[in-house]
């Protein structure tokens, strides 16, 4: 039954494409996240379902769809730039087997990232991918929430729909992007124009943020506490009502904490320190392993290299009495647990400078267009939220993929595309003079402007007097005409024909 839901769902969605070619990038955008081929049994298990709806959004846009919105802007140069590098690394890459499994869907979510802001050119294209990304995220939260109310949750336990713990569906990768898109989610709920603001859209949205938040509890992933607390700052600076927004959250913090899993809260104790947990202790090895693996291979060692890690971990304790516990793990092939680590190892110091590079762009230029925009009214209003919402959603991104190695997740490129489409649509059709942190000085740009109005006050005061002399000058028009009469017979010519 499940698979004829999922092959019905997506052939209509594929339909559909063929009428409004648009379609097929959100088609694409929904079997990347949902992988509806991990969720089939049996039909569409064995149909590279990702490579045909990929191959029909590019055509679809490069037979139907408008070009003239489809200019290469620096940071889709920055995106081919990492996108050459890893088929470098893969080409000659340590560990080759292990290497071309990680890139047979990376190049994917790589060439559609440069691909897709030359199809995102309206606002409602741009909300459209929102929406479809928060769709399909809402399937896996959803579930996950309810799950986490009815008492199924526990680390590594909670079942999202697929007994593979890998993807989206592992379980801080969930916890970091479902915390990262609460921020898109409160934009929909108040500023949507597709969706248009009502009570039952707002419970639909507030329903789907408290999902979001029962993910961290129900998978008892540390890295979704930490993305929840930068959240709340995030969203304080947002907030118009700050002491009411702090009081509000404290009630929550309050009302909320007794009603926690015990379990929960004993992995977040962990949290404090790191040498009695096995696990951050582990990290911190594979960390210092990689170091020292990038200065003997400064352009990396293709995907997927960590498996030739060997770690000597200390686990060392000091008890109540003061005693140190001296203890020494052993371990080998362990991943990287954190994306600016894994960019290092797999793809060295440049493709280290480059993932930073495309995303600190994002922030900074979201972080314009908030400034500018911010008191903006009427139909652009919409502006300044957006890009405010794009940015806190980027940043907590970046928190989580200290402890979690995500760094090249669907998911994410798709908010960069977007940041891309929204950032030159902002360009294009707001006009308007941009923030900048290089700005001069307010009283060097208002003695300019002040300058400026009175020469052109000058300049008009001088044509005016140019046009009233040359009125005074000139007979008026009723003057010329009597003048011209009499100088004509009143019968005929003078010589009396």
């Amino acid at each position: 039954m499940r698979d004829l839901f999922l092959i019905g769902f997506l052939v209509t969605l594929l339909l559909s494409g063929f009428r409004r070619p648009f379609l097929f990038v959100c088609a694409y955008i929904y079997v990347d996240i949902v992988s509806p081929q991990r969720l089939s049994y049996y039909l569409l298990s064995s149909i590279p379902v990702s490579l045909i709806v990929f191959i029909a959004a590019i055509a679809g846009w490069a037979l139907s769809d408008d070009k003239s919105f489809a200019k290469f802007t620096p940071r889709q140069g920055i995106l081919t730039a990492i996108l050459l590098l890893c088929g470098y690394t893969t080409f000659v890459a340590e560990y080759p087997d292990a290497a071309l499994e990680k890139w047979d869907w990376v190049w994917k979510a790589l060439v559609f990232s440069i691909f897709m802001p030359m199809t995102l050119y309206t606002r409602l294209r741009i909300e459209g991918v929102l929406l479809i990304m928060l769709f399909c995220l809402s399937s896996i939260a959803v579930v996950g929430g309810a799950k986490t109310l009815a008492g199924g949750g526990g680390y590594g336990t909670l079942n999202l729909m697929v007994a593979n713990n890998s993807g989206m569906y592992e379980s801080s990768t969930i916890s970091a992007f479902a915390i990262c898109s609460i921020p898109l989610i409160l934009y929909m709920a108040k500023y949507s124009k597709l969706i248009p603001p009502s009570i039952f859209a707002r419970v639909y949205w507030y329903a789907l943020a408290f999902a979001c938040l029962l993910i961290p509890i129900g998978t008892q992933a540390r890295t979704g506490l930490l993305c929840i607390v930068l959240m709340a700052v995030l969203e304080l600076r947002a907030a118009k009502r700050r002491m009411l927004y702090l009081a509000i959250m404290a009630g929550i913090v309050a009302a909320g904490v007794p009603f926690l899993p015990k379990s929960y809260t004993q992995r977040m104790d962990t949290i404090q320190g790191y040498k009695a947990d096995a696990s951050a202790s582990t990290r911190l090895a594979v960390w210092k392993w990689t170091i020292d693996y990038a200065s003997k291979h400064p352009l990396g060692g293709g995907f997927n290299c960590y498996i030739g890690n060997k770690l000597e971990i200390d686990m060392s304790y000091t008890t109540p009495d003061g005693t140190v516990v001296k203890v020494i793990g052993y371990d080998a092939g362990r991943a990287f647990h954190n994306s600016y680590f894994e960019m290092l190892g797999e793809q060295g110091y440049l493709g280290l400078a480059l993932f930073l590079l495309v995303h600190l762009i994002g922030v900074f230029r979201m972080e314009m267009i908030h400034r500018t925009y911010r008191k903006e009214e009427g139909p652009n209003a919409w502006v300044s939220p957006l890009a405010a919402a794009l940015q806190h959603g980027h940043l907590i991104y970046l928190l989580g993929a200290s402890f979690v190695g995500i760094a090249f997740q669907p998911y994410i490129y798709f908010i960069i595309a977007t940041e891309i489409a929204f950032d030159r649509y902002v360009q294009t059709y707001v006009k308007r003079k941009i923030w900048s942190p290089f700005r001069k000085r307010r009283s060097t740009i208002e003695a300019a402007e002040r300058k400026a109005a009175e020469e052109a006050e000058a300049l008009a005061e001088a044509e005016a007097a140019d046009a009233e002399a040359e009125t005074e000058a000139s007979p008026r028009g009723f003057a010329r005409a009597g003048e011209h009469r009499r100088t004509q017979p009143r019968w005929g010519s003078a010589s009396g024909t």
